[in-house]
C-alpha cells in the first residue's frame, strides 16, 4: 500500500494505482476524455492533469502512478488553466452543431466544457472536415467529430480482437479510421458497435432509423408491427431517466401503443422459436452425428466475425436464425394469414440493443417470407429519443401487456439477453427433450456470470454435454483458434459479440460499465424468476404455431423460414 496526499486529504492506495484512482477513492473529480474504466489508460488528451508537489510540469493523472508520500493538488489556477486550454483548442476543431448533434446532452466533450465554465472560444484557424462515413447499415462516422482520444481503437483492438481502426496522418491531419481511411462497410468490422459505446463524442453513432420509422406510422394504408428484444426491457428506462436496469415491460408496451404501433409483440416469442430449432438441431448433431461444437448464431456480431475471420469452420454455426429474423419470417406469413393482411402492407419494426442488427436484417437472404423480413431495427436508444419526442411521460404510463399471438414468451426467452442465457434456455429444453422427464432444477449457474469463457460439463440423462459461454470478440478468436487446432472437443458453445451479451449490446444507453451490465443481467434473472412459464416448448403459442403452421421443429417449412446459411465475407 501507498501513503499519498490529495487536496490535503491522506488516502492509501495499493501499490501500482494512479493518481487519478488514488482522487476517485475519495471522491475527487477529476475530468478525463480519452481515459475509459474498462481500456488502458493512454494519457493522450491531457485534461486530467494535477500538480504533483516536487514535479516540473503537469502531471496526466490517469497514467502517473502514485508513490510514497506524495503530494497531489488537484484544483490549481495553474490546473484548471491548463485543462481550460485543452478544452478551448479541442473545441476550436469541433463543429459547433451541439443543438442537432445526435449526442447532445450525452457528450462528454460538452459536459466538460459547460463544468469548467468555457464561454467563448479564443482560438480561431482552419478545420479539418471529413465526408461522414455511411458505407455500411449500422454505424455512421464522423470523423469532424473525432477529438483522437483512441478510445475505439482501444476497445476494437484490446477489447473485441478486431483492430478496425487506427491513428493515421501526423500532425493536423491526425485522425482515426480504418485503413486506407476506407469505410466500415468497405473494411472487416463486425458492426458489433462498441467503438460507438465508448465514444465521447459523436463521431461513431449508430444509424438512426427514426425518421422512416415515423413515416411508416403515419401511412394510413401500412400495419406497422413491432418486436422488442429481451434487454431491451431492463435498459430502455435509463434513456428516459429511470434507475439503472429497471424493468420497464409493461410501460415500454404501452409508450409503444402509444407511438402508433398497430401491433406489439415480443422478440421473446422469437428466441422460443430459436430454442425449439436449435436445440432440435443440437440433439439431430449429437446423436445423429453432425458438426461438433454447434455454435450460436443468434449475435450478428459474432456471425460478422466468423464469416470474416474463421470462413473454414462456418459449418459449426447453427443454421438458426436469430429470434429477430424468425420472428420477422413469421410475422409476414403466419401472422399477415391469420391476420387476413397483406404482407406487403405490414412494415416490421424491431427494437434491439444492437447495432448489427440493423445489419443483419439487411441481408439479401432474410427474405424467407418472400419480402424483406425485419423493414427497420431501432435501438434502445432510438426508442428512447422517439418516446421524448412524442412529449410520452414514460414514468406516468400504465403497465400495458404484449398482443397476441406473438407476445406470448417464456423465462428462458428472457435471459437470452445476458451472456449465458441462450445456452441455459437451450438446455432447460434438450435436457427435458432427451430425457423426457421434467427437470428439478431449471437454472444452470455454471453458464452465468461476466467471466470470458465460461467451460461447463452438463449431464444429461446418459449423456455428458460439454459446453461453453463465451462473450467479446478477443474471447471468441481464443476459443475459434483452440476449435481450428483441435484443442477442445466441446458439444454445445454460445457466443455473444458483446461484453455481457445484449445487455452491453452497441446500441444500449449510455453509459455502459461493468457495474451497470451486472445489474442489468440480475434485472433479467429476476424477469425469468417472475415468469410463469420458464421453458421454451412449455409456451402454449409455440405449441400452437407448430401445430397450425410450422408443423414441427426442423420440418420443411420450418428450414425454409427459420434457417440459413452463412457465407465467408471476403473484406479487407
Amino acid at each position: 500500500m501507498v501513503n499519498l496526499t490529495i487536496d490535503g486529504l491522506k488516502v492509501q492506495v495499493p501499490n501500482g494505482s494512479t493518481i487519478l484512482e488514488a482522487s476517485q477513492q475519495l471522491g475527487i473529480k477529476i475530468p478525463t476524455l480519452c481515459y475509459h474504466p474498462e481500456l488502458r489508460p493512454a494519457g493522450a488528451c491531457r485534461i486530467c492533469m494535477v500538480e504533483v508537489q516536487g514535479a516540473r510540469s503537469l502531471a496526466a493523472s490517469c497514467v502517473y502512478p502514485v508513490n510514497e508520500g506524495m503530494v497531489v493538488h488537484t484544483n490549481t489556477p495553474n490546473v484548471r488553466e491548463a485543462r481550460r486550454t485543452v478544452v478551448e483548442l479541442l473545441l476550436a476543431n469541433h463543429p459547433t452543431d451541439c443543438l442537432s448533434c445526435q449526442k447532445n446532452l450525452h457528450c462528454e466533450l460538452q459536459t466538460i466544457a459547460a463544468e469548467l465554465g468555457i464561454r467563448d472560444l479564443p482560438y480561431e484557424g482552419e478545420r479539418t472536415e471529413y465526408p461522414l462515413d455511411k458505407s455500411n447499415p449500422s454505424l455512421v462516422r464522423d470523423q469532424t467529430k473525432c477529438i483522437k482520444c483512441g478510445r475505439c481503437v482501444r476497445v476494437c483492438g484490446d477489447r473485441q480482437g478486431v483492430h478496425v481502426y487506427s491513428f493515421v496522418n501526423r500532425g493536423f491531419n491526425t485522425t482515426v479510421a480504418p485503413a486506407f481511411q476506407q469505410g466500415l462497410g468497405d473494411v472487416a468490422c463486425t458492426l458489433c458497435g462498441q467503438c460507438a459505446t465508448v465514444c465521447p463524442t459523436a463521431a461513431i453513432v449508430e444509424k438512426d432509423d427514426t425518421r422512416d420509422v415515423w413515416k411508416a406510422l403515419g401511412d394510413p394504408v401500412k400495419c406497422v408491427v413491432v418486436q422488442t428484444a429481451p434487454s431491451v426491457r431492463v435498459a430502455l428506462g435509463e434513456a428516459l431517466g429511470l434507475p439503472t436496469a429497471s424493468i420497464v415491460t409493461g410501460k415500454m408496451v404501452a409508450a409503444l401503443r402509444r407511438l402508433g404501433f398497430t401491433k406489439v409483440f415480443d422478440t421473446d416469442f422469437g428466441a422460443d422459436l430459436t430454442i425449439m430449432e436449435e436445440g432440435h438441431e443440437l440433439i439431430q448433431r449429437i446423436t445423429q452425428g453432425g458438426t461438433l461444437p454447434m455454435i450460436t448464431s443468434c449475435s450478428p456480431g459474432w456471425v460478422n466475425f466468423i464469416e470474416q475471420n474463421y470462413p473454414d469452420l462456418l459449418e459449426h454455426l447453427s443454421t438458426a436464425k436469430s429470434p429477430m429474423q424468425m420472428f420477422g419470417a413469421l410475422v409476414k406469413t403466419y401472422y399477415a394469414e391469420k391476420s387476413g393482411i397483406n404482407p406487403a402492407d405490414i412494415v416490421s419494426v424491431a427494437i434491439m440493443p444492437c447495432t448489427a442488427k440493423k445489419a443483419e436484417a439487411a441481408r439479401p437472404e432474410m427474405n424467407a417470407s418472400g419480402y424483406q423480413d425485419v423493414d427497420f431495427v431501432l435501438t434502445t436508444r432510438e426508442l428512447g429519443r422517439m418516446i421524448k419526442e412524442a412529449g410520452i411521460d414514460f414514468e406516468q404510463l400504465p403497465s400495458e401487456s404484449f398482443d397476441d399471438p406473438l407476445g406470448e414468451s417464456t423465462g428462458a426467452a428472457i435471459i437470452f439477453g445476458a451472456t449465458g442465457g441462450v445456452m441455459e434456455a437451450a438446455l432447460r429444453t434438450v435436457a427435458e427433450v432427451l430425457t423426457g422427464k421434467e427437470l428439478s432444477q431449471l437454472e444452470y449457474h455454471e453458464v452465468r456470470g461476466l467471466e470470458g469463457i465460461k467451460e461447463a460439463v452438463i449431464p444429461i440423462g446418459d449423456l455428458t454435454v460439454k459446453v461453453a459461454v463465451v462473450h467479446s470478440l478477443a474471447k471468441a478468436r481464443m476459443v475459434m483458434e483452440k476449435i481450428r487446432s483441435g484443442e477442445v472437443n466441446y458439444h454445445f458453445i454460445e457466443i455473444m459479440a458483446c461484453p455481457g451479451g445484449c445487455i452491453g449490446g452497441g446500441g444500449q444507453p449510455y453509459p455502459v460499465s461493468e457495474k451497470i451490465r451486472k445489474q442489468r443481467m440480475a434485472a433479467i434473472y429476476e424477469c425469468d424468476r417472475d415468469m410463469s412459464l420458464r421453458k421454451s416448448h412449455e409456451n402454449p403459442s409455440i405449441q400452437k404455431v407448430y401445430r397450425e403452421f410450422l408443423e414441427k421443429p426442423l420440418s420443411a417449412k420450418s428450414h425454409k423460414l427459420l434457417h440459413t446459411h452463412y457465407h465467408a465475407q471476403n473484406k479487407f
